[in-house]
Parts: C-alpha cells; structure tokens; sequence
C-alpha cells in the first residue's frame, strides 16, 4: 500500500504478517460480504460506528448484517462475561441468518479490551471470526486467538501496535474520529473485502428506513415507559412542519424501522409520563439507518441532573462522532456565540459531547472555562451560555468543521423547564 500524509500501513520491524493479516485470503468481490459486530468503547454505543454501517451499506453489504453489541461500559469489570455469552448469542443468531461460515468483529478503544478477551478466552469462539478489526484502543503481542487482524491507530503513541497484524497509522485523527473517517474505512473494507470501496460517502437511497434504540446514558439500558413523535421541520427554522408520525417504543427501547424522506431534516420527540420532552435533531438521513441512539436519562440522574433549568432559557446538547478541537479549526456557532475554545474543547480531552446551558439561570454567560463538572467526565464538556427561550424563536446553530464544510442545523427555543434538546451532527 502507498504511503501518504494522512495513511500509514506499517508492520513492525521482523515480524511477518499472518495469512490473511494484510488482505483476507478468502476475500473478493464475488464472495458475499459476511456479518459485522461492532463492539464500542466506554461511554459509547451504536452511534460511534452508525456513518461506517452505512458506507459499508453503499458498498453492497445487505440491510440486517451490521449491527451493534451494546453494554453497560462503567460496569463492564464485573459483566464481561455476561457481554461475551451475549456475543456469542448474537453470532449464532446472526450465523444462522445468513448462512455464514463466519463473522467480522471491529471494536474500539474499550471495546478492543472486550474483543481481545473474547477471541483469546477459547478456540471455538475465535473459529467463528473470520477477521477482527482494533480501532485505536488495546495493543497486543500476538493476533487475537490467531484471528487476521487489522489495527487502526490514531494520533498518540507510534510504537502502539497489534503483532502480526496489519497496522495502520492516522496521526493527524483523533481517538473516536478513527471509527468514523473515509480513511480508516477504507482500510477496513481493503480489509475485510480486499479490495477498495466503490465508495467511501453515504449514497442516497429513494427511502430511508430509519430503526434504533432509546437508551439510558451511558449504560445503554433501554429507555422503558416511553413513545416517540417524529416530525418533519423546516431547514430554516427547525420548527415542526405537518402531522407527525407516532412510534411505539419497545421495552427495550427499540423503535422502527420508520420510512424517511433522505432530503428532509427531523425531530425525533422521545415522550415520557411525569417528564420533560426529549427533542432530538438530526442531519437528512440520506440512507436507511438501524444505528440510531436517543441517549437520555431519568429526571435528576447522570448529567442531565446538572444542567440548570428555566423558563427563561433553552438547554441544548451537541454530539459527533469526530472529536471537537477547540482553536484548532473547530467552530460550534450558537446564536452567533462560538462555544468553542481551547479552554472549552481542550484537544487533551477528546470532546464529541457538549451541554450548553445557562449555568445558575442568571442571564449571563461565560466562556472562558468549561463547567467543572461536564469536563470532568470522559469525553464531554459543558458551557455556560445563555440561550434565551421564545415561543415561536428559533436557535440559530452551525458548525464549521476543521478539514471540512459549514453545517446549519437550527432548533425551536425550547424552553430548558419542560424541554431537553440534543443535536446530532454526522
């Protein structure tokens, strides 16, 4: 493979690559693509691998063969046997289904602690893997029960390595950005295939069937007691345009498949008795999607417990799956108000999640530090931004993307006392 600025394959020093490390010897185009398990790293879900599922759907891989293997990662300690039984449950399921002689794995940082375990823990569950990806998370001194593997490391240590594998460096990705980019999915389907994709964006589809999961954060429990409304809203103003659509919501939080338009933006609104409205808001999806989370949580728990709330003002939550660089080419526009900056978006703490809120309800805002309490937390941060609320206002928000284009994603001024907003950017 050629060397470039931004991808870097390198095998150690003495060490030769495992039959099928580098490109699966029973890869090709005419063999059907075999089932994906992504396993997530702490604090993580579905969502960190949701624009790869549906890169890899743009390149032939049938609806129903990729999925998410969730748990609870604070506790993961004490249930990492329980997660394993689990995996094997869900391959022999997903087996079963396809007709498959074999499964993919990929996991990421956490994650990789979890895979490793699993493909070393006995023979008979690496004999069902057929090729095992490591995005970013845990080195190791031999192949993972044997299985071919393929390891994606981004910025940080360059001795970092999986031995026997094939290694490949991104300096200049952040830790979740490696799940996420064009290029480490070119070097998973190289893999996994063997040989490139046919393309690495997000094709459109006439209709996007659009299925996920309401969960509480970060346990990825299922949200229980709850519906859900999903809205049509305006691109301009993020306001709710025509009748909406009511979703039931399983047990387990699950919802959908539900048919969208791919060119439409929308609100999903998760209904809960006794509890403020849940609002998020999404890009179009430009194809069909299994990969979506509603993360929330109960009243007073987990973070949601420490934002400030009013009638006043509105209380807005961003997310992306590529860490948010504050000061280094990374730009979150609310109202007209950067929200980011070194102190608030430190590239030290790998930020994809930021509240912003009027902290104290006092009117004023400040932003030369971030909330202690949000910063504290893996990957998250929090502002104190005052966001009047309005009736019928609209919150004007956009982000500029270092290395790339202008999104514009406004919402209704929700008032934060009856009203949660999150916003999902990618």
């Amino acid at each position: 493979m050629g060397i470039t600025r931004r991808t870097l394959m390198v095998v150690p020093a003495g060490v030769a690559l495992a039959a099928g490390a580098g490109v699966p010897a029973m890869a090709g185009r005419g063999r059907p693509p075999r089932p994906v398990v992504f396993i997530h790293g702490s604090a993580g879900s579905a969502m960190q691998f949701r624009v790869q599922a549906k890169r890899l759907a743009s390149n032939g891989y049938p609806a129903g063969i990729v999925e998410a293997h969730e748990y609870d990662s604070p506790n993961i300690a004490a249930i990492v046997q329980q997660v394993w039984v689990s995996l094997d449950e869900r391959i022999t399921r997903l087996l079963a289904l396809t007709g498959s002689d074999q499964v993919d794995l990929a996991a990421h940082s956490l994650g990789t602690f979890v895979t490793q375990g699993y493909l070393n823990s006995s023979p008979e569950r690496a004999a069902r893997v057929a090729h095992y990806v490591n995005l970013d998370g845990r080195p190791a001194t031999a192949l993972p029960g044997g299985v071919p593997t393929l390891a994606i490391w981004g910025e940080g240590d360059p001795a970092r390595t999986v031995v026997g594998a094939s290694n490949v460096y991104l300096p200049d990705q952040s830790h979740t950005q490696t799940v996420s980019s064009a290029e480490s999915f070119r070097a998973i389907h190289r893999f996994l295939r063997g040989h490139e994709p046919r393309t690495v964006e997000v094709r459109r589809e006439r209709v996007a069937h659009v299925s996920g999961r309401a969960v509480l954060f970060p346990s990825n429990a299922g949200v229980t007691g709850a519906s859900l409304e999903i809205h049509r809203v305006g691109e301009r103003t993020g306001r709710r345009r025509g009748r909406p659509i009511r979703v039931a919501v399983g047990a387990d939080g699950r919802f959908g498949p539900v048919p969208l338009a791919p060119h439409e933006r929308y609100e999903f609104a998760l209904l809960r008795a006794g509890q403020s409205t849940h609002h998020f808001y999404f890009q179009p999806f430009r194809r069909s999607d299994s990969f979506v989370r509603l993360l929330t949580s109960r009243p007073g728990e987990g973070l949601g417990g420490l934002v400030d709330t009013s009638d006043r003002h509105t209380a807005l939550t961003f997310q992306r799956q590529k860490e948010w660089w504050g000061g280094e080419g990374d730009h979150l526009w609310i109202n007209g108000t950067d929200i980011l900056n070194p102190a608030t978006a430190p590239h030290q703490r790998r930020v994809i999640g930021v509240f912003a809120f009027d902290d104290g309800s006092d009117g004023v805002s400040d932003l030369t530090a971030p909330l202690p309490e949000f910063i504290a937390q893996t990957f998250i941060s929090g502002v104190d931004l005052f966001i009047p609320s309005a009736p019928r206002g609209t919150v004007s928000i956009v982000a500029r993307e270092r290395g790339g284009g202008v999104t514009r994603l406004p919402v209704p001024a929700w008032p934060s006392s009856g009203h949660r907003i999150s916003v999902e950017f990618g």
